[in-house]
């Protein structure tokens, strides 16, 4: 079992940052490719960056890309998002999640484990 825990989230104005963190317990982290999702109100579950376990591949969804950064730090079990220049659109609540094993990491359907989430809201 691994227990995931996000923070970070919050209210923000339009071109503002935040930085989210996904603490992970239990199993060691290192060992789990990593995603963070994102689910808007009255919308379905989307992916938004993907990392594989060694910090090698990333990947990001298109209207994510040249603002977000997915990072890690296997030491301290840790995973994070780093948001730029924040759009009313990124609104959402972000969640983060992890697997052994991911072969359409796109996909929130492959990941074993999901933290809570924490509530990101970009005003105009």
């Amino acid at each position: 079992q691994v227990q995931l825990v996000e923070s970070g989230g919050g209210l923000v104005q339009a071109g503002g940052s935040l930085r989210l963190s996904c603490v992970a317990s239990g199993r060691t982290f290192s060992t789990y490719n990593m995603g963070w999702f994102r689910q808007a109100p009255g919308k379905e579950r989307e992916f938004v960056a993907y990392m594989d376990w060694s910090g090698d591949t990333t990947v990001y969804t298109d209207s994510v890309k040249g603002r977000f950064t997915i990072s890690r730090d296997n030491a301290k079990n840790t995973g994070y998002l780093q948001m730029n220049s924040l759009k009313p659109e990124d609104t959402a609540v972000y969640y983060c999640a992890a697997a052994r094993t991911v072969l359409r990491l796109r996909s929130g359907r492959q990941y074993d484990y999901w933290g809570q989430g924490t509530q990101v809201t970009v005003s105009p």
